[in-house]
């Protein structure tokens, strides 16, 4: 008799006779007195439907925020209450609630919320009735009681923050692959499944662009201390336990695994004043507005005029209102030019075994030279280091970096 959190994503749910299936499956593995909550995503490419008819009217819908999140929200609502439809076709009490009825409680940062707290007392009576009790993902209620999503991927953090929140057995995420690979293998065929790896290694993977979890899911694992099993909705084959250490795997591997982000744009902020409080100019003032910066460079422009140039990275989504904020503070500080380059992407590896282990940085570095892709901004972590070049070059860039830490197999 088990309390469990199951979360299936949109490629798992992308049709009625995949909700079907995910129906018929949970039931099949259903042990007598088992209590399920499931976490649902909108079906297939909806939300990306959705922003598409934003942006048919507006070329940067997320200015309207708020209005994104009460579109974007309806996705899920779909999903959920298919799901809850086909249990009680097949004879299993079931209820579909939102986010906000599951006791879902977050900021007002709309598109970006963050969760505050959960009092899942609707989901607590709906399983004592019997019922398996299908929430949507990605969503909860700010305190004006305005709809606000997690971000892409949120609906991993709504599950793992409800496993939390009801103490469940385990929190079990499905998902397209079969569990947290060295590399997406859908861009490294070589890429080798891990049988677990650590909260912190897996918080720094999915930072970096590793779209199996969302970062703020893991820091929910963490905190709660619930082991995340991540596994394939199409297979039952074991996938990856993400948990505090190791119990079993060797830890031979200095790096755990090659991260990737596409979704990325390039600002740069030329000839600015070099003086005491001008980052802090620019980039409170994106803070203010919500929007995530990643890698950061600065550099002298001129030493005799004293003035720099500051480079930086966002996510593609913000771009637009980052370059809106960033135009502001130029103009105020006088600068020469703000440039934007979207015709980049993030390569990075991640592994705690490179701590006290010289010459990590110099083979990624290798291994980009003999692929001859150019470097333009290397950043680096306790645990990671990443490196900006060109889109075109990614998916070269990662077999590269990958070949070297993880040599094919004789």
């Amino acid at each position: 008799m088990a309390l469990i959190v199951k979360k299936f994503g949109g490629s798992s749910v992308a049709s009625t006779e995949k909700i079907l299936n995910v129906a018929k499956r949970v039931l099949s593995e259903k042990q007598p007195g088992d209590r399920i909550v499931m976490v649902i995503s909108a079906m297939g490419d909806t939300t990306d439907d959705l922003i598409a008819l934003a942006g048919g009217i507006t070329k940067n819908p997320y200015q309207y925020a708020r209005e994104m999140d009460m579109l974007l929200t309806t996705g899920e609502q779909v999903s959920i209450a298919l799901l809850s439809m086909a249990f009680q076709e097949l004879g299993q009490p079931a209820v579909s609630i939102t986010g906000a009825m599951a006791g879902m409680q977050t900021n007002s940062a709309h598109t970006k919320g963050r969760i505050t707290e959960i009092t899942p007392d609707r989901v607590k009576r709906e399983l004592a009735d019997g019922k398996i009790v299908v929430v949507a993902g990605f969503q909860g209620i700010d305190p004006n009681g305005d709809p606000v999503t997690l971000g892409r991927g949120g609906s991993d953090t709504s599950a793992v923050a409800l496993a939390g929140a009801l103490k469940a057995d385990s929190c079990e995420i499905f998902t397209d692959v079969e569990g947290v690979y060295s590399a997406d293998p859908r861009i490294v065929p070589d890429a080798r499944k891990m049988k677990e790896i650590t909260y912190h290694e897996m918080l720094e993977m999915a930072r970096l662009g590793a779209g199996v979890m969302q970062p703020r899911s893991v820091e929910m694992g963490e905190y709660f201390k619930i082991p995340i099993h991540v596994r394939s909705t199409f297979t039952n084959k074991t996938g990856t336990i993400i948990r505090e250490d190791y119990t079993m795997e060797d830890k031979d591997f200095v790096i755990r695994g090659v991260a990737h982000d596409a979704k990325v744009a390039k600002i740069a902020v030329l000839g600015i004043p070099n003086t005491p409080g001008i980052a802090h100019e620019i980039f409170s003032a994106l803070a203010d507005a919500n929007i995530d910066v990643d890698m950061i460079v600065q550099s002298i422009r001129n030493i005799e005029k004293n003035v720099t140039d500051m480079v930086f990275t966002v996510a593609s989504d913000d771009l637009g209102q980052a370059k809106q904020v960033v135009d502001k503070v130029a103009d105020k500080l006088n600068a020469i030019a703000v440039l934007i380059e979207e015709d980049v992407a993030k390569v990075s590896i991640v592994g705690a075994g490179m701590l006290g282990s010289p010459g990590i940085a110099a083979r990624m570095f290798g291994a980009l030279s003999t692929a001859a892709i150019n470097i333009d901004i290397i950043s680096t972590s306790e645990i990671s280091i990443s490196c900006l070049v060109k889109s075109a070059q990614l998916k070269e860039a990662v077999n590269a970096i990958h070949e070297e830490f993880f040599p094919k197999q004789a």
